[in-house]
């Protein structure tokens, strides 16, 4: 029975075995290259991901500094244009920072200068120059308008009794509003005496109404806006024949802080005004000019 088995069989029992563990590690060892591969794998998706959120980190803080310095720029470009607004100023911040001066006969003589310049030839513009003679003295700015008239004309009782004309008076003084204009004839309480006084401005009131009245009776004093007067002028309602001073109210500021020779339309109106035979009769001497 020994011999039938064969004298080798405890060989082929081992090999089998042998066979069997070998069959069983190269299983183990493909799957471990399989494990090193996915590892490896896995490390190089981590250090992509890494590198990717270090990438991601490092454009969010170049975002960040742009968007740093933008606003940064809008900053300085707003403070420039702050800065430029800050330099524009009005004609009422210049006035209101300049000390106030009282006005002088060389500022009507240069005044006029330019208005005729424009449209006037030399020859011209020489018939038209004002001289010191034409002008009764200035305000200080330390006079009210009645001391300052008692000043300037000081036999006024007696002028006022010798008038006698009609549309026409003794006394114009010119005023740059209509409520200047009431104020002005209030001060005048202390001055006028018996004097008539009439008020001339455009508000609530018609030109021929103005013609009217100073046709009807004996005008001593008139107070108004250099438009209104002018407009009488053309008309012929208001005429320079009785007329002996006239009253510029050159230095009154508004609440502005604006002269009358400020404002352009004012301005403009009483340039009219003057060319309206005002300038002829003060180079005749007929007409002295105050400025209060």
């Amino acid at each position: 029975m020994a011999d039938d088995l064969g004298d080798e069989w405890w060989t082929q029992g081992d090999n089998s075995d042998v066979s069997e563990v070998e069959e069983d590690t190269q299983p183990l060892e493909e799957e471990q290259p399989k494990k090193s591969t996915s590892k490896k794998r896995k490390g190089e998706k981590q250090v992509q991901d890494n590198t990717k959120k270090k990438k991601r980190k490092k454009t969010v803080k170049k975002e960040c500094f742009i968007t740093q310095e933008r606003s940064e720029e809008k900053d300085d470009k707003e403070s420039n244009k702050n800065k430029k607004r800050r330099k524009k100023k009005t004609i009422t911040d210049v006035l209101t920072s300049a000390e106030p001066v009282p006005g002088s006969p060389a500022d009507l003589v240069s005044l006029l200068k330019s208005h005729h310049s424009q449209t006037r030839s030399v020859i011209e513009q020489e018939e038209l120059m004002l001289s010191e003679s034409c002008f009764l003295s200035s305000n200080d700015l330390t006079h009210s308008l009645s001391s300052y008239l008692k000043e300037v004309c000081p036999k006024w009782a007696k002028i006022q009794k010798q008038h006698s004309q009609t549309r026409s008076v003794v006394l114009l003084i010119v005023c740059g509003s209509a409520l200047r204009t009431i104020d002005l004839i209030k001060h005048l309480i202390a001055f006028k005496g018996q004097a008539k006084v009439l008020k001339l401005f455009a508000k609530h009131i018609k030109v021929d109404e103005q013609i009217k009245l100073l046709s009807k009776g004996v005008t001593h004093i008139a107070v108004g806006t250099p438009g209104r007067i002018c407009a009488l002028l053309e008309k012929e309602g208001l005429t320079t024949q009785g007329l002996k001073y006239l009253v510029l109210d050159w230095n009154y500021r508004d609440q502005k802080h604006r002269r009358m020779v400020d404002i352009p339309e004012v301005k403009g109106d009483l340039l009219k005004m003057m060319d309206h035979g005002l300038i002829q009769s003060c180079r005749e001497g007929t007409v002295k000019i105050g400025l209060f």
